[in-house]
């Protein structure tokens, strides 16, 4: 066969790449965190400072009332937002938030009836142990699996990383509930009477990004390293992440972290960025819309001002590409929308709700 003809042939044989457009669907937000999209197309956004709204399609906003008190300040706030999966006939909604209390702060999850404008029977069904002084690394996103359980991330609170490694605290884990609150019976740590039976996973940092893989069912996460060694994980249970015993980050300013990068007995990362591009909100894509796209990981970048799109071969990444790199804007929030569509939230006091779809 003729060179030419060979590569024409291959050529028409490589998936066309996804073309699209960003559409502004609204601004002026106050640092928005976590959104949802309602059955009706809506909203649900949530703003850092303390504020739930409810955007519609032809981008009135209003504000929700009945949220639980919050302690805002620093990373710390309004974070998260998921619906149950049956929302459709209960009506339930999750937030997660820096919850004041004796001590400090620390991440909490409340849920509540969505009626009109109102959030009603609202329940406290998590938070973490202990409260703790300071406003970062509260983690806090929201992922529900298809067998309905609730995974909830949490972060080490910066000064008390160590405690990541201890099972008798929420600092630096992921949680595991039925989606009252109730303890599921087949955690990994519920028979042991040094842990918390809440826990499904160890050593993390702080994790601000969780999807559950289209596929496998499992819950994938990311989390910020320190100076360089944020990760990509699939979260297996009772497993340890290793932070801060191993990292592929170091102090700020320079020096060593733990023991290295890799212990036995410690789960290694899947991906890592050294350096840091801050990671928030995470996606598994599903539709239809960038169907080149599917089953494709996308991860916001806030340093890195940047969409990340990840190229996986079943648990391995095989590529890595940079979108929307012109807004330079901190990426916060994901989620995809009823049509295909993928929403991002932008991360400023000034802050946008985006939407990629295909070009016209």
């Amino acid at each position: 066969m003729r060179p030419f003809i060979l590569l024409v042939l291959m050529l028409l044989s490589l998936p066309l790449a996804a073309t699209w457009q960003t559409l502004t669907l609204a601004d002026g937000l106050k640092h928005p965190w976590g959104l949802a999209e309602l059955p009706d197309g809506s909203l649900l956004i949530t703003e850092r400072a303390g504020r739930l709204l409810h955007l519609q399609p032809d981008g009135k906003r209003q504000v929700i009332n009945g949220l639980p008190a919050i302690a805002a300040g620093g990373q710390g706030g309004l974070l998260d937002v998921a619906l149950h999966p049956g929302f459709s006939g209960n009506r339930l909604v999750y937030l997660s938030f820096s919850q004041p209390g004796p001590g400090g702060a620390g991440t909490a999850v409340a849920r509540a009836r969505l009626s009109q404008q109102q959030l009603s029977d609202i329940q406290i069904i998590f938070e973490q142990v202990p409260k703790t002084h300071g406003g970062a690394h509260f983690g806090s996103r929201l992922a529900f699996d298809k067998q309905g359980y609730l995974f909830i991330t949490t972060g080490d609170r910066y000064h008390s990383r160590d405690q990541a490694q201890s099972l008798d605290n929420h600092l630096g884990k992921i949680i595991r509930l039925h989606d009252d609150g109730r303890i599921p019976a087949d955690n990994p740590f519920v028979d042991r009477q040094d842990a918390l039976p809440e826990i499904w996973s160890l050593g993390h940092r702080n994790v601000q990004g969780a999807a559950i893989h289209p596929e496998t069912g499992e819950l994938w996460t990311h989390e910020h390293g320190p100076q360089g060694g944020d990760e990509v994980n699939r979260i297996q249970k009772g497993h340890n992440y290793g932070w801060p015993v191993v990292t592929f980050g170091e102090e700020y300013g320079g020096g060593v972290i733990g023991e290295g990068r890799r212990k036995a007995g410690m789960t290694d990362p899947l991906w890592v960025w050294v350096p840091s591009i801050a990671p928030s909100g995470m996606l598994f894509y599903r539709g239809n819309a960038f169907s080149q796209w599917r089953n494709n990981l996308f991860v916001g970048a806030l340093a890195g001002r940047k969409l990340i799109r990840l190229e996986l071969n079943n648990d391995k990444v095989i590529g890595e590409h940079h979108l929307l790199t012109d807004l330079n804007a901190r990426i916060r929030a994901l989620a995809q929308a009823a049509d295909g569509g993928i929403y991002v939230l932008t991360d400023a006091g000034d802050g946008r709700l985006l939407k990629l779809q295909p070009s016209r």
